[in-house]
């Protein structure tokens, strides 16, 4: 399957299934959207045609773009076969290893954002605190069901997770001292609002989190709108400074600044490069995730201009690549060559199977966006997964379980979309969240746009 499209000057053709990129000129992009379906002939007059005014545009030269079409066609980088249907289907069916858990180490925050997904943290439920017994038998969990593989990572996730911090460094410790007896290495991971950070938390986090994401949602009356204490006060002028001294000490080690945009502020990309002149360099803006009724939702009316936005994101950051001052954007990151295996591409996050989430009390989820749905839950971490049925219904989730995935340009990029999106707006683990799908589809475009754009200045 080919995708083709223009961009900032730029006339793509996206290979999908070979996962070959090709920039090529006005010509050859029109030949290849013949090509298929058109006789060689036909190709030839028709494109004699549409460039009667341009004197190098000539039989013989149109006549060897052809033949260099067949030619990327034969050698599998034009018009490749789609053979990894079966592979999805036998890669989750005979998968039973956990690799990564999502501790909800706190159902209780000091935030009282109204979009938030898990209300405030509670996940439609009560306030809690995991105690240090329940994570120390999620960690042996993991390690019961992770087979031979060594690398697994615990996200330690909220509501806030820094309002049970003691807990937090518990559980670090007790993880580190049974990583080689069981030859496991644990990647951590967590997600803050930064109220609490101070200096021996930043210490602690710097040490032992291979990856922090901090919530910002950008500028300050943005960011303010939405991210406030119980008191209504917003939260931006409390967090920046922690943000800024965390990722200071950081010295290079991942984070993530995660933002939400909102039918408030689509214009997004104001945001992000607010926080990068801020210095903050990894960046990640996500649509919010509500029901339509909801006055910040986004609407039909928005996508025009969040399509804008993303294309204006894309070419402010060649621009200060360029003046080399670059940050990165999550959604837009993207190894063209030495991308996710095969297996990763048409299998997605592996939530349900290989990912799990894990409640104050130890229930187990799908995964963070289930929490608190009681048809969702799979078991706990003492007896595992005792509803088989919902696994096996994330076992069918892949890029080829869905009809309008089959022939989708897109699906080896999303892998055939998040359940939970999914799940939230149909109703089914496999249905289709068409916006989120859309924007994906501009995101990877845009992705793809800059990959093209470097190689050419190389």
């Amino acid at each position: 399957m080919v995708h083709q499209y223009k961009l900032n000057g730029y006339n793509i053709v996206l290979d999908t299934c070979s996962g070959s990129v090709h920039s090529v000129d006005e010509v050859a992009y029109d030949i290849i959207s013949l090509f298929k379906n058109t006789d060689e002939n036909e190709i030839v007059s028709t494109i004699l045609e549409k460039y009667k005014d341009l004197p190098d545009v000539n039989e013989e030269e149109i006549r060897e773009c052809i033949e260099d079409i067949k030619s990327l066609e034969n050698g599998g980088m034009l018009f490749s076969e789609d053979e990894f249907e079966k592979l999805a289907y036998d890669y989750k069916n005979n998968s039973q290893v956990v690799k990564a858990l999502c501790l909800h180490i706190a159902h209780t925050c000091n935030l009282n954002c109204s979009y938030c997904f898990a209300s405030q943290g509670k996940y439609q439920g009560e306030r809690a605190l995991m105690s240090f017994e329940v994570g120390k038998r999620a960690f042996d969990f993991l390690i019961e069901n992770s087979g031979t593989r060594r690398n697994l990572e615990v996200d330690f996730f909220g509501g806030e997770p820094l309002m049970n911090w003691e807990v937090v460094k518990q559980l670090v410790a007790y993880a580190r001292s049974i990583e080689k007896e069981h030859n496991k290495n644990f990647r951590f991971t967590l997600t803050t609002n930064g109220v609490l950070l101070n200096d021996e938390i930043i210490d602690f986090l710097n040490k032992e989190m291979s990856n922090v994401v901090l919530s910002l949602d950008g500028r300050k009356e943005i960011n303010d709108h939405f991210r406030i204490d119980y008191s209504g006060k917003g939260s931006y002028d409390t967090i920046v400074p922690k943000f800024k001294r965390l990722v200071e000490k950081r010295r290079g080690k991942d984070y993530y600044m995660r933002g939400t945009f909102t039918h408030n502020n689509v214009d997004f990309t104001n945001d992000l490069f607010h926080m990068a002149d801020l210095g903050f360099k990894e960046l990640s803006m996500e649509p919010v995730v509500c029901p339509p009724s909801d006055p910040y939702a986004l609407t039909e009316e928005d996508k025009p201009k969040l399509f804008e936005q993303y294309e204006i994101l894309a070419k402010e950051m060649l621009k200060r690549k360029k003046q080399g001052n670059p940050f990165t954007f999550y959604h837009y990151m993207l190894d063209l060559k030495n991308g996710p295996c095969i297996y990763k591409r048409i299998t997605g996050c592996g939530s349900g199977t290989e990912y799990m989430a894990v409640t104050p009390w130890g229930e187990l989820f799908p995964c963070h966006q289930f929490v608190g749905d009681e048809k969702y839950s799979l078991g706990n971490i003492w007896d595992g997964v005792t509803n088989t049925s919902v696994q096996d219904e994330f076992r069918m989730c892949n890029a080829y379980a869905k009809e309008e995935c089959k022939n989708c340009w897109a699906k080896l990029y999303c892998s055939g979309g998040c359940a939970a999106n999914a799940y939230h707006a149909t109703g089914k683990v496999n249905g289709i969240y068409e916006y989120g799908c859309e924007l994906f589809k501009k995101r990877i475009e845009c992705a793809v746009m800059i990959q093209v754009a470097q190689s050419e200045e190389e």
